[in-house]
């Protein structure tokens, strides 16, 4: 899961590659491909013209690369430019990859080395990563938590001259979870939706229209439901589930709701069980996100809760076919809901 700041630090770095104040060597490494291929995209727009990038912009693939063959490419002179781009994709499959750390300790001022390494890290024990930290930058990209995606949603959608209401931003991060790629792709399709209108605003109606999510029968709405005890919404939403489980699985309401009432549970030791303290100690930077939780806090006491999310443990394993040989996936949520709410 991600650090709070890798948002932040990612932010930072586009801003400086976007004021052309670039360092001689980039380590983009991590679980998140995409903030690493929109900070290589970025470069790759930013360093060099077109017309420059015929004679100076190389790119390796660590699969089928050698890495002294790219240091000695690091080690030339650009030509009519005033820098080199190197790329090295896959950068995790090169062999020697520590060889890198003597580069580090004497790079080319006129050459930018850009070192992909996906799906892990290196150790930052290691010298290559410690000499490259000195001179260049390092940066490890690192998933979100489910809570700090919708606000990924609204400031990618702010930087497309996009606007998004909280409820809707909520509804796209409950159904896509915190798979960047796969979110980008549904946010593409919006853009597209409001390109064609003056005030390019996304609603719950617009993502039912274009993303396939019922705006009043989902995850989001369910959980405020469960909040309130509300049983009458409750059977509506899971009957709505059941006659549609292709896009409303319940792998998916189990997590949303495990996640819920584990973060309830984490309130009721609060000395101050007040709407600012929980907004503080979940991490939630605005109050239309606290308000089920201070209903839960209400409706549930901390008991009840610990028997919810043990629960939630014993249907997640039934749903996976566990102590459980004839009752479908519709039939387990009206079972667990009712054994919530009651």
């Amino acid at each position: 899961m991600a650090s709070p700041s890798t948002q932040n630090t990612f932010n930072s770095i586009r801003t400086s590659i976007k004021k052309r104040e670039f360092k001689p060597i980039y380590l983009l490494m991590g679980e998140e491909s995409y903030y690493i291929d929109e900070l290589v995209d970025l470069l790759s727009k930013t360093v060099l013209t077109e017309a420059e990038k015929d004679f100076n912009m190389l790119t390796f693939y660590g699969v089928d690369s050698d890495v002294n063959n790219i240091i000695a490419s690091a080690r030339r002179f650009p030509m009519m430019s005033e820098y080199q781009l190197i790329i090295v994709k896959e950068a995790q499959l090169l062999d020697k990859l520590e060889l890198f750390d003597i580069y580090a300790k004497n790079p080319m001022p006129s050459t930018i080395l850009v070192l992909t390494y996906m799906h892990g890290k290196i150790d930052s024990r290691k010298a290559v990563v410690k000499n490259i930290s000195k001179v260049g930058l390092v940066f490890e990209s690192k998933h979100l938590y489910d809570n700090q995606i919708p606000s990924f949603i609204t400031q990618y959608l702010r930087d497309k001259g996009v606007s998004i209401d909280e409820k809707s931003s909520i509804l796209l991060a409950d159904h896509v979870g915190n798979d960047l790629s796969k979110l980008i792709q549904e946010l593409k399709k919006l853009e597209v939706a409001v390109s064609s209108q003056k005030t390019k605003r996304i609603t719950s109606e617009l993502i039912e229209l274009n993303v396939g999510i019922s705006k009043d029968f989902n995850n989001f709405e369910l959980t405020t439901a469960v909040a309130q005890k509300d049983v009458y919404q409750v059977n509506r939403i899971i009957d709505y589930f059941d006659r549609n489980p292709k896009d409303n699985p319940i792998m998916v309401t189990i997590t949303v709701m495990f996640n819920y009432f584990s973060n309830l549970l984490e309130c009721y030791w609060l000395p101050r069980k007040d709407e600012q303290s929980v907004m503080k100690t979940l991490n939630i930077g605005n109050a239309f996100f606290a308000k089920d939780y201070m209903v839960g806090l209400r409706n549930y006491n901390a008991m009840k809760v610990t028997e919810i999310i043990s629960l939630l443990r014993t249907y997640d394993a039934k749903s996976k076919g566990i102590d459980n040989s004839s009752s479908t996936h519709g039939q387990l949520l009206k079972e667990l809901m009712y054994k919530i709410l009651h």
